[in-house]
């Protein structure tokens, strides 16, 4: 993803990126070791080292969104290690996803397609879970699963952390009756190919779930759509994204605000690009929940730093939590009291 402009103190900024978030942290059910260890195996030992991370709320206080499970899934990717597309990683960590999301008992679409790239034809996948609602208008969560093509990335936060996320809301979300369809959304192919993140050489798998759903006559039922990407962050502050949709991007805050995040939440606004943008550019209201703020939040990202000790449990059940509490009022705005 890309950060338009960031000016802290006057200078302007111009970066090719995937944003991560703060909040707290979660006590690991197992051991760093036990996490780490398989991770990455064949990464410096540095790289592969994690702290432990702090504690994260009970499900109970965070709309029944387990941070620590959530940083399980994290885990899990980042054992497989780098997961760019096309990759073996990449294959893997779509089995990965497809399996937990069946697991949970989510109806699951694998949606295959081939794109050229700056390096040749590349074989992606995008992974939709698709639980029906009452009502036929959808309301979709995304991320992507990808990682930069760099030497020994990981991407804890940047795919990880995300994805993580979006599996624990799916399994909450394929549980409950819905009174709006929900689709949660994989996408494979965000990050550019090229070192500097340049149009068309980045956002593969959303600009093909778009095109998909326009010519389905899927896009037009689509209400709204969230998408999430670098969240797990332990120094975690969500600006509002610039190019965002107002309304929806008000509802999220005010969301994130009534459950007393206004500290994770700034009023601050910053324009990224991202997966969200394939979405806009077709009328769709569309949001990014993303901390990109490379100087404070997430000076490892695009390094082989962004690995699972910068991951905070609590920050992923704080967007969770936002997530899951956002969607009942999705509900009640698009059909008033119907909403469980």
């Amino acid at each position: 993803m890309m950060l338009r402009a960031f000016a802290p103190v006057g200078l302007a900024l111009v970066l090719v990126a995937c944003g991560g978030k703060q909040g707290g942290a979660s006590q690991a059910a197992s051991t760093d070791a036990g996490q780490q260890g398989t991770a990455a195996t064949n990464l410096p030992a540095a790289t592969r080292s994690a702290a432990t991370p702090p504690v994260a709320p009970p499900a109970e206080a965070t709309g029944g969104f387990d941070g620590q499970q959530a940083y399980q899934y994290v885990a899990d990717q980042v054992a497989i290690g780098p997961r760019s597309a096309g990759t073996e990683g990449d294959l893997r960590v779509q089995q990965y996803i497809v399996g937990k999301l069946q697991s949970f008992g989510c109806p699951v679409d694998q949606e295959d397609f081939h794109t050229p790239t700056p390096i040749g034809n590349v074989a992606m996948k995008n992974i939709v879970a698709k639980i029906p609602g009452a009502s036929p208008d959808i309301v979709l969560f995304t991320t992507h699963y990808d990682t930069k093509r760099l030497e020994n990335f990981v991407g804890a936060d940047d795919g990880g952390s995300s994805t993580g996320v979006m599996l624990e809301l799916a399994r909450l979300v394929c549980a409950r009756k819905n009174a709006l369809t929900v689709w949660v959304a994989f996408f494979d192919g965000e990050e550019a190919f090229n070192l500097d993140w340049k149009d068309p050489d980045n956002t593969y798998g959303s600009r093909e779930l778009a095109a998909r759903m326009a010519v389905s006559g899927d896009l037009t039922r689509v209400k709204a759509m969230l998408l999430a990407d670098l969240v797990g962050g332990r120094n975690l502050h969500v600006k509002r994204e610039g190019n965002s949709t107002a309304w929806l991007t008000d509802l999220v805050w005010s969301t994130a605000a009534r459950l007393g995040y206004k500290d994770v939440f700034l009023s601050d606004r910053v324009p990224i690009d991202d997966d969200h943008l394939s979405f806009l550019h077709r009328n769709v209201a569309s949001v990014d929940i993303i901390d990109l703020d490379t100087l404070n939040d997430v000076p490892y990202w695009h390094t082989p730093q962004d690995t699972l000790d910068k991951i905070s449990p609590r920050s992923l059940a704080i967007v969770g939590h936002v997530l899951i509490a956002t969607l009942p009022q999705l509900e009640e705005k698009f059909h008033p009291g119907t909403h469980p």
